[in-house]
């Protein structure tokens, strides 16, 4: 039995608000607009009912405002922030951080994160690092970071930037982060991991009859992962939440949610019990590929 001093499960969940409405029933976003308010304060009153203490939030569409006015009072939630490409200007990167704030209801966040590690590659990447740096300094944000994929060589950046957060895509199909030593590498330099697209862009609960024509090459490696989850008893879902919040060095898992239903199966299947399984064998054998193809798709349904 699990004595009460013991951590949940949730502890480490963190929450991003996504917009699709096809996503569930009762979607935030696909909610009449005097309903959408509703909706946002029954799925985070959900989230602080159930422990989860980190909500992620992005600079597009209409989420930072609702979230904004749905707070519970008191609010139990930290709140990370990403900031617009640097493309506009790193003035334009600070006005908008800030103004994430604003449209939130917050003196400060958590984190900030910069949104494209690129952008801390080009001629003004050590402006807007030193900017993001200057946030913090000023007490707007309590930590920095930046958002990587496996590419960018996020411990190289670790080590040149010195970042209070990066945040990694890693997720049971692809598990590059984990099998490559990065998270291990990012927890040693004392920088903290965010694990995303922990439900691999949806793509893990697609059979593959609904598999989009760009990830047809991967349909008999994901039905072999597939039917080992289900010979084991496992839905997908728990599979994906057991494989990232078992992972060692992980600080956060952010977890997408659309509607109060969708997270109470994401409460549900993290509370579920650990399986013990071999999970180096659910992964797939070209994990490169597939996130590529992945992000391909996600891209052009946005």
């Amino acid at each position: 039995m699990t004595s009460p001093s013991s951590p949940s499960p949730v502890d480490r969940l963190a929450l991003a608000v996504v917009t699709e409405p096809e996503r569930a029933l009762g979607a935030v976003m696909a909610a009449p607009a005097g309903a959408r308010e509703d909706a946002m304060r029954h799925l985070l009153q959900t989230a602080a009912e159930g422990g989860v203490g980190l909500v992620a939030t992005r600079p597009d569409g209409d989420g930072e405002r609702l979230l904004g006015q749905a707070w519970p009072f008191p609010s139990p939630f930290r709140v990370s922030v990403r900031t617009v490409s640097v493309s506009e200007g790193v003035d334009r990167v600070e006005a908008r951080a800030r103004r994430s704030l604003e449209r939130l209801g917050l003196p400060r966040g958590d984190v900030l994160l910069v949104s494209n590690a690129a952008d801390l590659a080009g001629s003004e990447g050590r402006a807007l690092w030193d900017r993001l740096n200057a946030l913090k300094d000023r007490g707007l944000f309590r930590r920095i970071g930046l958002c990587a994929e496996i590419d960018d060589g996020p411990v190289v950046l670790a080590r040149r930037l010195q970042p209070d957060v990066i945040q990694l895509q890693c997720n049971l199909l692809d598990q590059r982060a984990v099998n490559d030593g990065i998270i291990a590498a990012l927890a040693a330099q004392g920088c903290a991991v965010h694990a995303s697209s922990i439900f691999a862009g949806g793509v893990l609960f697609a059979d593959s009859e609904g598999l989009p024509p760009a990830l047809t090459g991967h349909a008999l490696a994901l039905s072999r992962t597939r039917r080992r989850l289900a010979e084991a008893r496992l839905d997908p879902m728990q599979a994906a939440l057991a494989f990232a919040l078992g992972l060692e060095g992980v600080d956060a898992v952010v977890a997408s949610v659309a509607s109060a239903a969708e997270l109470r199966a994401i409460l549900a299947a993290a509370h579920a019990p650990a399986p013990a399984l071999d999970w180096t064998t659910l992964g797939l054998e070209a994990p490169a590929a597939f996130a590529a193809d992945a992000r391909r798709r996600i891209s052009s349904a946005a």
